[in-house]
């Protein structure tokens, strides 16, 4: 994507006016221990000195083109951008973990800050480098990284630049996206409950995470626009599609991850 040069002094000023924007949301605490990072692995992920590789809680940036194909737009930026907030904070971060400490990958989960306590995954969310995403149980800071992601989508930053959001039918992948469509069928049995999507998508709470939502509200949806986010899952590769079924399915931990549109 070809991208105008902007002149060096307004490129500080709009640095400048983000940095300030983002330093509003997520403050740090205090008494976080200080590490030195040997690499930004990607938007979200860093490589510390110490050999950890940590993932940014609630940050999702665009993927790098790996095995021939291609960056998502965006993922560059997002990297360099995340490159250079560890470059100012002089190579050192803070980390602050999450409830739930490593992923399924072994990498430690926690939230960054630099040397300044500006809080790097609302800084990206800020800028429209990434998407939030909402994880339980690490979803302490949701509030404050959806405020950060919600200036930068009003006001068309990165990837809000042209809508991202996918329609229902529009999924033909595994993997992130934010995706929209009516409800046509809301059902409740013991896996939990299984909310239909134009018969495209199936959006699922199961029954560890029910305690976090609203089950009258879940039950509310039905005929209503909504707006979900997550990681689809192809069923049919996981051997559990049923004739009938959705074959796109995408999991929710939070109720951050879901919201009625209409």
């Amino acid at each position: 994507m070809l991208m105008k040069k902007a002149p060096l002094v307004g490129a500080f000023f709009m640095s400048a006016i983000w940095l300030s924007t983002a330093q509003a949301f997520c403050p740090a605490p205090s008494g976080l221990a200080s590490v030195a990072v040997e690499r930004v692995t990607d938007g979200d992920t860093l490589r510390l000195i110490d050999g950890r590789s940590v993932r940014l809680i609630g940050l999702n940036t665009p993927e790098l083109g790996k095995k021939g194909r291609s960056d998502e737009p965006f993922a560059v930026a997002a990297r360099k951008r995340l490159e250079a907030l560890v470059a100012a904070s002089d190579g050192r971060v803070q980390l602050l973990p999450g409830k739930e400490s490593k992923d399924h990958y072994g990498r430690t989960l926690a939230h960054v800050y630099g040397a300044d306590g500006a809080n790097f995954e609302a800084q990206m969310l800020a800028e429209g480098l990434g998407f939030q995403v909402a994880v339980a149980p690490n979803v302490d800071l949701v509030v404050c990284q959806q405020e950060a992601e919600r200036s930068a989508r009003q006001a068309g930053l990165g990837v809000w630049g042209q809508s991202p959001v996918l329609k229902a039918d529009q999924i033909n992948a595994p993997g992130f996206a934010v995706l929209s469509g009516r409800v046509s069928k809301v059902q409740r049995n013991r896996g939990g409950f299984w909310i239909e999507l134009q018969d495209s998508v199936v959006l699922h709470v199961a029954p560890n995470w029910l305690a976090r939502f609203d089950e009258k509200s879940l039950e509310g949806l039905k005929g209503r626009q909504v707006e979900a986010r997550g990681w689809v899952l192809d069923r049919s590769r996981r051997g559990g599609r049923k004739e009938g079924q959705a074959r796109w399915m995408l999991q929710l931990t939070d109720p951050a991850m879901l919201q009625a549109t209409q």
